[in-house]
Parts: structure tokens; C-alpha cells; sequence
């Protein structure tokens, strides 16, 4: 039976985003969708696809109609529940509003942060939209498996499992891992013990006061002894104290996974009551007096607000299937050996790789690292070098990487080896700073590094499975030239290289950023699709 549909589309989605909208329609209702008008917020299809269906998975749109008949997508609901969470409203009011339904206020503008995903900042965060998008593109049934060998701060893995899929995942940074991990099993939490574990926990903090005299430190002082020394560098003594009432209160939580949902809390204050310079990407220090600085009242914020936006969308989604999702340590050039068991059985991949010469990562976590126990201060360096798109080599590796060229450089699309040409020619005999002299051993690793990757997603996929890379361009200043950097297509060269077939290949508009990076931010970035071939 045919049926004739109405998808009204969200009325704030950028371009980019409504050629998304159209992809996964024409996906899931297996036709091609008819626009009115260029500028129609109403798309129509004649489908054996039921509305109901339609409406549980489409991300890009708003309401399905099917004769009298509306439906609110499942999606908008979901981001509905951000509304609901937000002003510090008490939390027994927010299970009275819950869940959103038909007819309920819907957002108005673009919203990026419901669920957990409202969990922690983190730079290069992908939109769920645009993965959940992608999942219904790559018409990945439920129960597939969605895989994402870079997965930062989690956002395929929550998608995925909220298709519900099983969702893989790989970082080499542990804060990324255990953000990840804690995200993803938030998802099955009871919304009532989340709810009273937070108020047993903000009870007694608010209580603590005020601040006992002995300051005796004994969550710091359980932390190796170059950790406690770095860390000590980077807060005051007082500050110290109040973060130490805050973790051993944590560590008295039961449940686990609630547990390690506060520490990843405390992890998002970390910075903010340092004496690192809150904007600023490298390691500066702005030294403050312990007047401006609140740890208890800046980690209660910010769980409150953390846990209202969470148990919001637990109340909403209570009943719906959610399906397994997992990250670990490892490295995406060793992703095989790492899913030796999924190789051939990937459904898809939806990643975002570093850039070439990308964000300090390790570095921008690193009080969060040391202070959570996850990575000693004394391995950062070691661990640094490793990461795909590092910037910071020492000579003897610069030499080694230009070694590594003329090796290896037979692999690489002879445009990628010509760019990396131009910028050492242009550089030699220049002024140029350390940073830009290194950029040509920096760029040979990276695409190196990419090629490994690459060939790895083509060898885990199903045939004729796709996988989807989303990256930006940049640029760097050689001789007092600009070169671009243009890192998208030359990554696609290389996916042609290691087998994958192309795909449509779509440019997007960088969203403004509102967090603590938006400086860094890149302009544009476009997402690749490559197929394994069948």
C-alpha cells in the first residue's frame, strides 16, 4: 500500500543540512522526495513507508502528516526535552512535564546539547543530527553496528545506541574514552536514582560548609606523586581542598555509572577554577585570588545543570530500545587489530579525524587527566607524540617524519607530496618560525597516519557499506604565502588510493561555536562518503 506523506521540515536548518534532510528521507521512504519550491519547508513522498516510521527516525524534520493526521518527530521531541531542563527548574517539576507529546512546545532554533550529549564541553563536537542523519543514510538496521575509530566525545556512539545500534568506538584519549563511556551508559539509568543520588550528594556538600581546618587532601594524595606536584602548580591550596570535599563525596556514590557521571562533572569545572587561562588553549597560567574561586558552588552548578537536562531526556525516552555502545583505549591506525572480530560486519562508519596539525588535545585536558586519575602527568608527552594531527615534534623526529617521506611517499596521491614540497620550499631560507619549518614533517605523518585509517575503515566494512569522514580545511603562511591546506579532497584521494569508492561528497557551514574553543574554530568542513566497494 501507498502512502502520501507530508515531512515538514525544521524552518532553521542551514543548507547543508537540508540536502541531509532530503538524503535521509529519500533513504528511509525509498523514494525520491518532491520539493515544491526551492524554498518549501514541505517535503512530499508517495511511500510504502508507514508515517509512524518516518517520524521515529527522520532527524532533520519536524512533524510528518499523513492525511488529518500529525506527527512530531520522534527527534524533535527528544530535543524538546532541553527546554523543559533548563532554569534551574526542581526536578520533580520536570518529571510532572514529561514526556513531550504531540502538541507540546518544540524548539524554535538549533539545538546541539540535549540528553547527554549536553555532558561536558569538548572541541570538534559533531552534531547528533547530522550522525543520526547519517545512520538513517546508510540505512543501518537496528542492531547494526555503527563504528567511529575517532570518537572524541561520543556523539556517534550516543546516536547509535539511541537508534538503537551497536555502537564501537576508539580514542587514544582517555578523558575521551571515560566521556564516552559515561555518556552512552547514562542511556539506561533510572531517572528517579539519578535524581535522589544528586540531591544525597548536594545535600551534604551544601552542608560541608563551612570549610573544615585540617586540610589533610586525601583524595590528592592517593594520586602519583608527580601528579600531586603538576597539580599543586595549577591550583591554590584552598581550591585544592574544596575539590578534594568534592571527589571523596563522589567516591561514596554506589551506582557506578551515576558515579562516574559526577566525576565527569567535576572534570567540566576543572579548568574554570584553575589557574589556567580559561580561554586560552596552551598551557598559561593567570594566577587568582580565592575569593573569585568557588570549586563547591561551580561543581554543584554545574551538576545541577547537567543532571536536569539528563534526567529530562531519561523520563522522555523511558520504554524505547537502546542498544549496546562501548568505547576503548586505542589507536584508529591499529583499529583492525583493535575489532578483529568486526572485520567485514561494519554496517558504518561516522567519524571527524583531527585536522592536520590539530588542537592540543592532551594538553587542553591535562588538568582533567591528572585530576581524574586517567592518564599520569609523567606519560602525557609520550602519549602526545603518538596522536594523529600532533603538532609538537622535537628535531630528531622532524627528521624522521622528512625519512618517513621519502620512504613511504610512493603511497601518497602526488598531490599530497607536492603540497608537502611547496611548504618546505617556500620555508627554507625564510624566516619562518620553528612551528612553520616543522609543518612538512607534521602534514607527512598526518596523511600517513590518515592512510592507515583509511584503509582500516575499508577492510572493517560490510561490502557496499559506507563510511562517512567529516573534516575541515586550513591553511598555513610559507615564504609570506598563504597555502591552503585543503585536507578534504586530499583525504578523499587517499580513500581512493586504499580502495573505498567515492561517494557524494558534501560541503557544510561551520556552526558558530559557543564553548570555550570557539576561537579555534575552523571555518567549513565537508563530509566524505566512501563505499566499500561490493
Amino acid at each position: 500500500m501507498m502512502n502520501s506523506i507530508d515531512c515538514g521540515l525544521k524552518n532553521y536548518i542551514q543548507p547543508f543540512e537540508r540536502d541531509l534532510a532530503l538524503a535521509e528521507l529519500a533513504s528511509l521512504a525509498k523514494v525520491s522526495p518532491r520539493l515544491a519550491s526551492e524554498h518549501t519547508m514541505t517535503v512530499s513522498v508517495t511511500t510504502e513507508a508507514a508515517a509512524k516510521d518516518l517520524a521515529a527516525h527522520l532527524s532533520y524534520f519536524e512533524s510528518i502528516r499523513q492525511g488529518e493526521v500529525r506527527l512530531a518527530t520522534r527527534q524533535v521531541l527528544r530535543e524538546a526535552t532541553l527546554y523543559v531542563a533548563r532554569n534551574g527548574i526542581p526536578i520533580p517539576d520536570i518529571k510532572k512535564q514529561l514526556p513531550v507529546r504531540e502538541g507540546g512546545q518544540l524548539p524554535n532554533r538549533r539545538c546541539l546539547r540535549y540528553g547527554t550529549h549536553g555532558i561536558h564541553e569538548y572541541r570538534g563536537k559533531f552534531f547528533p543530527q547530522l550522525v543520526r542523519s547519517l545512520i538513517n543514510v546508510a540505512r543501518v538496521a537496528p542492531g547494526g553496528i555503527v563504528a567511529d575509530p575517532m570518537c572524541g566525545s561520543g556523539t556517534t556512539l550516543v546516536e547509535a545506541a539511541l537508534t538503537p545500534c551497536k555502537g564501537v568506538g576508539l580514542d587514544m584519549n582517555p578523558l575521551s574514552v571515560f566521556m564516552t563511556n559515561v555518556k552512552c551508559s547514562l542511556l539506561t539509568v533510572s531517572p528517579d536514582m539519578l535524581a535522589n543520588q544528586y540531591h544525597e550528594v548536594r545535600d551534604d556538600l551544601l552542608e560541608s560548609r563551612p570549610r573544615p581546618i585540617t586540610r589533610r587532601l586525601s583524595y590528592l594524595k592517593a594520586l602519583p606523586d608527580h601528579d600531586q606536584a603538576y597539580l599543586k602548580e595549577w591550583f591554590s591550596i584552598q581550591v585544592l581542598e574544596d575539590l578534594d570535599t568534592v571527589a571523596t563525596r563522589i567516591g561514596e556514590v554506589q551506582d557506578t555509572v551515576i558515579r562516574d557521571f559526577m566525576r565527569l562533572s567535576l572534570s567540566n569545572i576543572i579548568r574554570k577554577v584553575s589557574w589556567q587561562k580559561d580561554e586560552d588553549l596552551r598551557i598559561r597560567k593567570e594566577i587568582r585570588a580565592d575569593v573569585e574561586i568557588d570549586p563547591i558552588r561551580e561543581f554543584l552548578e554545574e551538576l545541577g545543570r547537567s543532571v536536569r537536562i539528563v534526567v529530562a531526556f531519561l523520563y522522555q525516552i523511558q520504554g524505547a530500545d537502546v542498544g549496546q555502545a562501548k568505547a576503548t583505549e586505542g589507536d584508529a591506525r591499529s583499529a583492525v587489530q583493535a575489532w578483529a572480530d568486526l572485520c567485514g560486519k561494519v554496517d558504518a562508519v561516522i567519524t571527524s579525524p583531527p585536522y592536520a596539525t590539530a588542537l592540543p588535545y592532551l594538553d587542553t585536558d591535562r588538568l582533567s587527566l591528572s585530576y581524574l586519575g586517567l592518564l599520569p602527568r609523567s606519560s602525557h608527552r609520550s602519549k602526545d607524540k603518538e596522536m594523529i594531527g600532533n603538532r609538537e615534534i622535537t628535531e630528531g623526529i622532524r627528521k624522521s617524519y622528512i625519512a618517513r617521506l621519502k620512504k613511504e611517499g610512493k603511497a601518497l596521491p602526488k598531490s599530497v607530496v607536492r603540497l608537502i614540497g611547496k611548504i618546505d620550499l617556500l620555508n627554507t631560507g625564510s624566516e619562518a618560525g620553528f612551528r612553520r619549518k616543522n609543518l612538512p614533517a607534521l602534514l607527512t605523518k598526518y596523511f600517513l597516519d590518515m592512510r592507515e585509517v583509511l584503509a582500516g575503515i575499508a577492510y572493517l566494512l560490510k561490502p557496499g557499506a559506507p563510511a562517512f569522514v567529516v573534516v575541515g580545511d586550513n591553511h598555513t603562511i610559507a615564504g609570506g604565502r598563504r597555502v591552503e591546506i585543503e585536507t578534504a579532497g586530499l583525504l578523499a584521494e587517499i580513500a581512493d588510493a586504499v580502495g573505498l569508492k567515492q561517494g557524494k561528497h558534501l560541503p557544510m557551514d561551520m556552526l558558530v561555536s559557543r564553548d570555550i574553543f570557539k576561537k579555534n574554530a575552523v571555518a567549513s568542513e565537508t563530509i566524505l562518503e566512501f563505499r566499500k566497494p561490493v
